[in-house]
């Protein structure tokens, strides 16, 4: 059997090589090599035995004219950068693009990478097969444009538009919600504020859901406010400080998004306060964020490479055809993980 590989400036082996040596046609190799037709299981393995001894290599620009199929899927949001990334890039949104990466890739597909989608037709000139988009939102442009392309696509994050029925990862935004603001009252908070992103994404729908609950049950004045995602860490600072001045009795400030976290933990501080004594501080995300804001704050692991890769799986499920593919899915239940921000000296 020849050795693997070729010599440098040989012409790579083909197709009808690998058919000549294993003895079999090359539409039988073709077969073997992409999971197609009813090939013999000891034939395929010998087969695809013989091509990785000649170093085959399938010629993928030839696989896409035959198949019409990019083999390239895109993950894109709505959600802008300063809340989503923000100014190291290495936040929600990219922890998600570098699990389902490596998903997508184990199937033989390449993630491509898109900006946040806000208007405008960044996703009608890709070339691709379906896509997963991130916490959509109601009328959200990436999911918009996917449609009008009739591209498939899978959710991170429940769709909250009444006529969206994507397939999706469940991100939990309920419990979340409500292992937070436990955890705080269980820390003694008796007045906390809930603050969500603008806008409609499930995320905020269910947090304000929960702690709406959540208030009837223990009595809390409701305090709930939602600031724009897109002026992030710098703008939730100027409105927790307003937040602080028009209710001073909060105790406790449950931020979803971990750059408002962030931004309220330098108002706090900037008014007086000390945290976690007078003012104690949750998000939802256990980011970079999180790990990095002094005090480091309490947050939730959502085990986004499960969630990530759970999305990759349904959207292949779907572009396969698969009559049982499943419209839902869920990681494991969140965890807390409650650091200085919300602990307070109990003794």
């Amino acid at each position: 059997m020849p050795a693997s590989g070729s010599p440098h400036g040989a012409k790579p082996p083909t197709i009808a090589d690998v058919a000549r040596v294993a003895g079999v046609s090359r539409t039988t190799v073709s077969h073997a090599l992409n999971g197609l037709g009813k090939v013999d299981p000891r034939t395929r393995e010998r087969i695809k035995q013989t091509a990785l001894e000649l170093g085959y290599r399938p010629n993928l620009r030839a696989q896409r004219l035959r198949t019409g199929q990019a083999k390239a899927i895109a993950l894109v949001s709505s959600m802008p950068f300063a809340v989503a990334g923000g100014p190291s890039r290495l936040g929600f949104y990219m922890e998600v693009a570098a699990a389902a990466a490596e998903s997508a890739l184990v199937h033989g597909y390449a993630l491509v990478l898109v900006p946040p989608v806000q208007s405008g037709s960044a996703l009608y000139s890709l070339d691709i097969d379906g896509a997963i988009v991130v916490e959509p939102d109601v009328d959200d442009a990436a999911a918009t444009q996917l449609r009008e392309r009739g591209l498939p696509y899978v959710a991170l994050g429940r769709p909250v538009a009444a006529d969206d029925e994507a397939p999706y990862v469940d991100l939990w935004g309920d419990r979340v919600t409500s292992v937070l603001l436990t955890h705080l009252r269980e820390q003694g908070a008796r007045h906390p504020a809930l603050v969500v992103g603008s806008g409609s994404r499930h995320s905020s729908v269910d947090a304000r859901a929960a702690y709406e609950r959540l208030a009837a049950e223990h009595g809390w004045a409701p305090v709930v406010e939602a600031w724009p995602e897109t002026g992030g860490e710098d703008e939730a600072y100027e409105r927790c400080k307003a937040l602080l001045a028009a209710h001073p009795e909060t105790d406790a400030v449950c931020a979803l998004v971990d750059a408002f976290a962030v931004g309220a933990v330098r108002a706090i501080r900037d008014s007086g306060r000390s945290i976690p004594d007078d003012v104690m501080v949750a998000t939802r995300y256990d980011g970079l964020r999180a790990r990095t804001c002094q005090p480091p704050l309490t947050a939730v692991d959502l085990h986004l490479d499960r969630a990530a890769s759970d999305a990759v799986e349904l959207l292949l499920a779907g572009l396969r055809g698969a009559a049982t593919a499943p419209s839902a899915a869920a990681p494991p239940a969140p965890a807390l993980i409650a650091r200085a921000s919300s602990l307070r000296d109990r003794r």
